[in-house]
């Protein structure tokens, strides 16, 4: 069974599992705050493009509460200086800039003061949770096809449950097979310097019952050239219109091996990370992080304190090396109109 990763708490709290005590702890924490949505954000806590459009969209319902009985004027205003805030968290996800404007469209179109525009806020965001449940369930069904009996996915990072509202995006279709009674097995890349593949993904598929294997990222090359892979499936945070898309930083290494090894790899993102906007992979803006993210490991140094990092957070695929865009819509091909 898979981890459900955030909710409503019985007070109308945002309830998230704290990713980033994983996996020795499976923790819950109550947001009562877009502050402390944005923080939860920003410190990893909620992660995966699609769970952090879904949080965002809740954190402005859970924030907004308590200026519910403003007048409208003064409620919009709040209401805007909590989406800057929200959208300032992570610049790379088109998931979170999208839920905001969703959020911000009804405000808008809804009459009256603060009341009536927080009921329907809160029914919007309930909906971008549900979509995306359903929106997971899809992929998972489209992808089916992917996995023969007995097949063996390889995968980056963590664009499971504990990535979005559902059973994921890229591993979708892994629970759907097992569901299914199908034999499927998971290659689980390490996924530095966060280790979202050992912690996360490792985690969620054996608390699924799933069967996997980790290794860490530079054994990839050495996997795919020995062992059986049947498919590589990667999630993304943004696709752009010609079909480059940006994820987790190792993601492009991992496409051109597995296009030298003649493996398929396929892009799994539900259609609202797809970006029109967005010409290619490089008008994607790439999140930079924190050099102790590398220079350090669980508060223990790997590095001399001094050492220049560079640490970005995505990095770009470009669509040649990309087999298949597998979405909630089925699998489609660039360029994406609008």
């Amino acid at each position: 069974m898979s981890v459900q990763s955030i909710a409503w708490s019985p007070s109308g709290a945002v309830r998230i599992v704290d990713q980033s005590a994983l996996p020795e702890a499976l923790v819950t924490r109550d947001l009562d705050t877009a502050e402390q949505v944005a923080d939860a954000i920003r410190c990893l806590q909620v992660r995966g493009a699609p769970l952090i459009g879904i949080a965002a969209a809740m954190g402005l319902v859970a924030g907004l509460r308590e200026h519910r009985r403003a007048a409208r004027g003064v409620f919009l205003t709040r209401l805007d200086a909590m989406a800057d805030l929200l959208g300032g968290t992570r610049p790379t996800a088109v998931n979170l800039h999208g839920a905001l404007a969703r959020m911000r469209a009804r405000a808008a179109a809804t009459t009256g003061d603060g009341p009536a525009v927080w009921e329907r806020l809160s029914a919007e965001a309930g909906a971008i949770l549900e979509e995306d449940r359903a929106m997971c369930r899809r992929i998972g069904e489209e992808g089916l096809r992917l996995i023969p009996a007995g097949g063996h996915v390889l995968t980056h990072c963590n664009a499971g449950a504990l990535a979005t509202g559902g059973i994921g995006t890229a591993l979708a279709p892994v629970y759907v097979a097992h569901e299914a009674g199908r034999q499927v097995h998971v290659w689980v890349a390490e996924t530095r310097p966060l280790l979202q593949g050992a912690r996360l993904t490792a985690w969620e598929l054996s608390h699924a019952g799933i069967p996997c294997t980790l290794m860490t990222d530079g054994m990839t090359g050495a996997l795919l050239r020995g062992a059986r892979v049947d498919v590589v499936l990667v999630g993304a945070d943004r696709v752009a219109a010609n079909g480059d898309f940006a994820n987790k930083i190792g993601t492009y290494g991992l496409a051109v091996l597995a296009l030298h090894h003649g493996v398929p790899f396929y892009c799994v993102a539900p259609w609202s990370s797809i970006d029109p906007a967005t010409p290619d992979g490089d008008a994607i803006p790439i999140e930079h992080r924190a050099a102790a993210e590398v220079t350090s490991l669980q508060g223990r140094a790997t590095a001399p304190p001094e050492t220049a990092v560079w640490n970005p957070a995505f990095d770009v695929t470009p669509a040649r090396y990309v087999t298949g865009y597998l979405t909630d819509r089925g699998l489609v091909r660039p360029p994406f109109a609008a």
